[in-house]
């Protein structure tokens, strides 16, 4: 089946309003004429159904081989309800060699390293046997028969497969925006990630190592309060628990010293040291991050299984690149694309009102329910067996401060397509065992920001990412670009390491491991804005990550 071969057949579908999956729009390109098997379809189809099914086109194509004629067995010819011919275009035959999708690797020279996740390899398919005539034939029908039952058998199997979702808050938020809210999102950080640390050093209290007597070993669990350096270059850092606070200082000279300009404020951290004569001050020996141990090993499926992980669609948006999206649609429902299963989205389906000043100039669709309308019809291209997993980002019609709820009511019954399952911002999903933690990444802004070029930057976003996974959370510093909701509960902390970190909101694209854990930015759908040129960004857009969830490799997909 060729990808233009699938277009057609997934435009005319969605074009009447209805969503087909992979096998349905197999069945009906490699028949003997598809266009007829097509209109047999539409024709029988009822008008209150949303999705293609199977059995219909097989009772179709039945039909339409005993004819033989096109006529779809009841003596009339291949046209629409009002009477006009069919225009569909050229339809491929069955015979039709597959395509191959146009690939990147993410490894040219123009594009950073994946950061020592190893490069990513490039999935084409395989040539066919060197056949002649009749061989060739029986080859190409054995091989059409195989994959119909590959198809029909996985098809089973998706029938039988979960999608396990933790950390959604939506629906639970319990901020009031009082004092005592933000006092207690604190403890909560304190204390979860504290836990973490405690083992690591011998903890006391501030109160408690403010009376030790000099000279004395003393360790700390707190949130970084300040960073400040001194006349003589060294570094006071300000540790603060819920017994009050207490000055650590790195001597310019020591080892930890680099780590200081890692540091963000209100991160969870622990330090160890001796005392000075006075008591006042703790001279820093040792200091630790939640961060994710170097003994990970990280869960794979058991089966060769893929996700696609995209990001930042900007539907609505006069630069949103409608036809890279279309492509990538049409092709999840090719042969290539076989064993893509899950479809995970973090954040920003659409452009959004009001979002940023004088945004009104760069908006192809004004009205925000508009947009989300415009979203689920391109999202209706995409097969309809896809397991669909969206959260939403800072462009979306939910509130700005994180942790975002998932969309209402009315926002989720306008993205009906395939019946998404729609979560906060950030939530993890669990597929075929492989835990997700989706982000949409409004914190990378502030971490480029506070962080050496070297260590965080857009050109290299999963860099960023990394700071992220060492300090165990999405969004450790309150007060800055980052808007953060006082809750009861941290809901942007890492309490458990995910095997993949998935992010957006920077339109960059860059992958790599972090202590095993895959940190991945998908990039975005969306070409560069007046905004990105004053700003000289310019976006990775028009790409498609796709994961293999058995070995955790990455392929980049490219359709701009």
């Amino acid at each position: 089946m060729s990808v233009e071969g699938a277009a057609r057949i997934v435009r005319e579908l969605t074009s009447r309003g209805y969503n087909a999956d992979r096998e349905t729009v197999a069945m009906i390109a490699d028949s003997e004429r598809p266009a007829a098997v097509l209109e047999r379809v539409l024709r029988e189809t009822p008008e209150d159904a949303l999705v293609i099914r199977p059995e219909l086109v097989r009772s179709a194509r039945a039909a339409v081989d005993r004819a033989g004629d096109g006529t779809g067995g009841d003596g009339r010819s291949d046209r629409s309800s009002d009477g006009s011919e069919r225009r569909l275009g050229p339809m491929p035959d069955s015979g039709s060699a597959p395509e191959d999708p146009s690939v990147s690797t993410g490894t040219d020279p123009e594009r950073p390293s994946d950061g020592g996740g190893g490069s990513p390899v490039e999935t084409k398919g395989s040539e066919p046997p060197d056949v002649d005539g009749e061989d060739r034939r029986e080859t190409e029908s054995e091989s059409r028969v195989a994959d119909r039952e590959t198809v029909e058998r996985e098809t089973v199997e998706r029938g039988d497969r979960e999608v396990e979702i933790a950390g959604d808050m939506t629906g639970a938020s319990t901020g009031t925006g009082e004092y005592r809210d933000f006092v207690a999102v604190f403890r909560d950080r304190l204390d979860r990630l504290g836990s973490k640390l405690k083992g690591r050093v011998n903890h006391r209290p501030a109160s408690a190592i403010g009376s030790m007597p000099g000279g004395s070993e003393a360790g700390m669990v707190g949130l970084v309060n300040d960073v400040r350096s001194t006349a003589s270059g060294h570094w006071l850092i300000e540790l603060e628990d819920a017994t009050g606070t207490f000055p650590w200082l790195v001597m310019k000279d020591r080892e930890y010293a680099g780590l200081v300009d890692e540091l963000l404020f209100d991160e969870v951290l622990a330090m160890e040291g001796t005392l000075a004569d006075d008591a006042g001050i703790a001279f820093v020996d040792s200091m630790y991050f939640p961060d994710v141990p170097r003994t990970h090993e990280p869960s794979t499926a058991d089966r060769p299984v893929q996700a696609a992980l995209v990001s930042d669609v900007h539907v609505g948006s006069r630069e949103f690149m409608g036809e890279a999206w279309d492509a990538f649609a049409d092709w999840l429902h090719t042969d290539a694309a076989k064993r893509v299963e899950y479809l995970l989205i973090a954040g920003d389906m659409v452009e959004g009102v009001g979002v940023y000043p004088g945004q009104d100039e760069e908006l192809d669709i004004v009205d925000i329910y508009d947009q989300y309308e415009a979203f689920n019809e391109r999202l209706k291209g995409v097969p309809g067996d896809l397991e669909i997993v969206m959260i939403p980002g800072n462009h979306d019609a939910v509130r700005l401060a994180e942790p975002q709820p998932g969309f209402d009511e009315e926002l989720r019954g306008i993205m009906s397509a395939h019946d998404p399952r729609i979560v906060s911002n950030p939530a993890t999903v669990t597929v075929e065992g492989v835990s997700v933690l989706m982000y949409h990444g409004r914190s990378l802004d502030e971490v480029i920001a506070e962080l050496p070029a070297e260590k965080a930057s857009y050109d290299e976003p999963h860099k960023a990412m990394y700071q992220l996974l060492k300090k165990r959370h999405v969004a450790p510093q309150f007060g800055g670009h980052t808007r953060l909701a006082p809750e009861e509960k941290d809901h942007l902390l890492m309490e458990e390491v995910p095997d993949v970190f998935h992010t957006g909101h920077v339109h960059k694209l860059g992958f790599g491991k972090y202590h095993g854990v895959l940190a991945i930015n998908s990039g975005c759908w969306q070409s560069q804005t007046d905004f990105q040129k004053r700003n000289n960004i310019q976006p990775d857009a028009g790409f498609a990550p796709i994961v293999d969830l058995d070995t955790l490799d990455v392929t980049v997909q490219k359709f701009s």
